[in-house]
């Protein structure tokens, strides 16, 4: 079923495609931001961004949630 050309989703994809299409400096922009955003969510989140979690709930991580909020709740 193909899409009608006067909707709003097929204009919306149009408008996007054509902008990327034309792009020279936007597409050298776009590969840096994806390679940044690579390097900051894989590669820095294994090495500085342990989980926490999995070392101190021992299975249980819901049970664990719960008892240190109430524990911090009650002082």
């Amino acid at each position: 079923m193909p899409m009608r050309k006067d909707s709003f989703l097929y204009r919306a994809f149009d408008l996007y495609y054509d902008g990327f299409r034309n792009m020279r400096l936007g597409k050298t922009l776009w590969a840096i931001i994806l390679i940044k955003l690579f390097i900051m969510f894989a590669i820095l989140k294994v090495f500085f961004f342990p989980n926490f979690l999995k070392e101190h709930a021992q299975g249980d991580e819901a049970g664990y949630v719960a008892s240190e909020i109430i524990e911090r709740s009650h002082p």
